[in-house]
């Protein structure tokens, strides 16, 4: 990553988070401050008053040459910069300006201390598993090419209140066939987001595993259940008891991709790609859960 004179940092910033730029100048003082070469991205074309670059610039094509991409905002900014670097895999570290936090490692009031470490080089870099993901049409068709996600691909209806009857093989067999809201599809990453709010479990997420879980499943008997990380997973969109066509929403990370009809698929599997994250010290994901869970 070279010398702590010549690092050059990459600063993505949620404008709405940080309306007046004032924990994105904050940063970017002090990294100059210390000889380090600084580009700034927010949300919003005018930000030249500031002497920041403006989002018309392309930071996926700087982050490659970035000893990291410091990410200020909550855990849907950590997830949109692990998207857009997916396939660079320049380390990212987040700066909580949100209300979870899960992914974010640094709170505002610790900033020029965990600073200080990120020049100094004192830090670890966790890497993280991502799913992969495609549609098949039910004609054969392939809707999209693969679409990586750090936290979740997840299955939800859409339009009037209906239950979504739902097939699931893995590995070309049969596991369930079931109704529900829909179901979710996470990584262990993604374990403390839609996963638990559907009641799934929370998983240490430096593991490699996937996690299949129902959204509001109409029977009793249907549980989250825990693959392997070399397994892969198809959802199809059942036919409906009353032989209308059901139509549902596909996401990523919480984006909306499509939407499918009856006899459509999702194929889902381990993306060959990861998400590093910088991990400074502590407190660890136990206590950072402890904390999270006690507010």
């Amino acid at each position: 990553m070279g010398t702590e004179e010549n690092k050059y940092y990459i600063i993505m910033t949620n404008r709405p988070k940080d309306p007046e730029l004032i924990v994105t100048d904050r940063i970017r003082t002090f990294l100059e401050a210390r000889g380090a070469k600084v580009s700034v991205f927010a949300d919003n074309e005018d930000v030249s008053r500031f002497g920041l670059a403006a989002e018309g610039e392309n930071r996926t094509e700087a982050a490659p040459k970035a000893a990291c991409m410091i990410v200020l905002g909550g855990d849907g900014t950590m997830l949109k910069a692990a998207r857009e670097t997916a396939a660079i895999g320049v380390p990212l570290l987040g700066v909580n300006l949100g209300t979870v936090g899960y992914l974010t490692e640094v709170e505002v009031s610790a900033l020029e201390d965990a600073l200080e470490r990120l020049v100094r080089g004192d830090y670890t870099i966790e890497q993280r598993m991502m799913l992969s993901g495609s549609v098949l049409r039910g004609d054969g068709s392939r809707e999209t090419a693969q679409i990586d996600a750090l936290n979740d691909v997840t299955v939800t209806r859409c339009g009037p209140m209906q239950i979504v009857p739902l097939r699931i093989w893995v590995n070309g067999q049969m596991l369930s066939s079931y109704g529900a809201d829909g179901i979710v599809i996470a990584t262990p990453t993604g374990s403390t987001g839609y996963n638990l709010s559907a009641g799934g479990p929370i998983v240490e997420p430096s593991a490699s595993l996937i996690l299949l879980t129902p959204i509001c499943p109409h029977t009793l008997s249907t549980r989250c259940v825990v693959l392997c990380d070399r397994d892969e997973v198809v959802v199809e969109i059942a036919k409906k008891q009353s032989g209308g066509v059901q139509e549902v929403e596909i996401s990523f990370d919480g984006t909306l991709l499509t939407r499918l009809r009856t006899g459509d698929r999702i194929r889902v599997r381990k993306s060959e790609r990861t998400t590093s994250i910088i991990k400074l010290s502590e407190p660890g994901f136990l206590a950072r859960l402890h904390r999270k869970m006690s507010e």
